[in-house]
């Protein structure tokens, strides 16, 4: 009978699938659960009002941190305001990985979330999540940009002034210490490893040190690192030159799953925008004081760019591998202890 039943729903499942596919003219990168006639990189809100949901009570998730407790109290002031804006039960569910977060939106366990950067593809692709925001500032998103920096008396002016220069990036798994560059300097016709040599220098805060000592001609590195060390005085911003600055990398996204009643998502999202942070929630997010709105298309796009540079896709594989590296980063942890 289990074996009956399983055919049955699997053979529902892909008649489901086949259906939709039908009726799907444009579904872009998105599973085949998802369609996107209006280009916009994200889930279409169902055509049919049956599979809209309008769940009595929410369930609202941040990204998994090490104290998930942290967080938890962080967003209970924003709890309170969501269920004031929409009139539901809101509650918070803690998740333990990246890979789960997603899973969790798919199946239909989760209704607003906040992802990090990286896991913002998987969760848009497979689980029909919509970004709205990031944490931010009245002038604009809080972020970080990748920036190339050198002594004033290197000789380097420009970008191009590089090539055949000892530039230190940081690590292999770094974003805008080593990933980063080697997807968007070959845009300028720069590639790291042939048009110069590449020296691993560990940490963003060595690669800047490395700089200012002579160890390397340049380094790419994120540029809140290399403020927050002139803030503190590590360094005078006065010896350096920035040559280069990428578009700003958002932070972690927040949003909702694309089948929510059209009515609950105007009330969602007027809560992330009209909702101004609490001192407590400014201390803990970097001085942020609101959520920033931002599309996924436009917002998105340099982390997409880098995502295809490095051979990573946004899809089941793509987030199994996501998955075997967090379970893997977990067990050392624990092996550790």
């Amino acid at each position: 009978m289990k074996r009956i039943m399983t055919f049955v729903l699997a053979a529902l499942f892909s008649a489901g699938v086949a259906t939709a596919a039908e009726e799907c003219k444009n579904r872009g990168t998105l599973d085949e659960m998802y369609c996107d006639e209006n280009m916009d990189l994200v889930a279409d809100t169902p055509k049919d009002e049956n599979d809209w949901k309008d769940p009595r009570t929410l369930v609202f998730t941040y990204t998994p941190v090490e104290d998930p407790a942290v967080y938890k109290d962080a967003f209970a002031d924003f709890q309170e305001y969501l269920e004031e804006k929409t009139g539901k039960k809101v509650i918070y569910y803690t998740v333990q990985s990246n890979a789960a977060e997603v899973e969790a939106m798919r199946s239909g366990r989760l209704h607003i979330a906040g992802f990090s950067t990286g896991p913002t593809g998987f969760a848009v692709n497979l689980a029909g999540y919509v970004p709205i925001a990031v944490k931010g500032y009245p002038e604009g998103f809080q972020g970080y940009n990748l920036i190339v920096v050198t002594k004033k008396d290197s000789g380097i002016k420009t970008l191009d002034d590089i090539k055949g220069k000892r530039i230190a990036h940081t690590s292999a798994s770094s974003n805008s210490g080593n990933l980063a560059p080697r997807a968007i300097f070959p845009q300028y016709g720069i590639v790291p490893d042939k048009d110069y040599t590449v020296v691993y220098s560990g940490k963003h805060d060595q690669s800047i040190l490395g700089v200012a000592h002579g160890d390397y001609d340049a380094a790419p590195v994120a540029s809140d690192v290399y403020n927050r060390m002139a803030e503190a005085g590590r360094i005078n911003p006065d010896e350096f030159n920035i040559v280069f600055t990428s578009p700003k990398f958002p932070t972690s996204s927040f949003g909702y799953a694309h089948n929510l009643h059209p009515d609950l998502v105007k009330k969602i999202v007027d809560a992330f925008h009209s909702y101004r942070f609490t001192p407590a929630m400014q201390e803990t997010f970097g001085k942020a004081d609101r959520f920033y709105p931002v599309t996924y298309k436009d917002d998105w796009k340099v982390i997409r760019d880098i995502a295809a540079s490095t051979g990573t896709s946004y899809n089941q594989a793509g987030l199994k591998k996501m998955a075997e590296k967090e379970a893997a980063k977990a067990a050392a942890k624990k092996a550790k202890q």
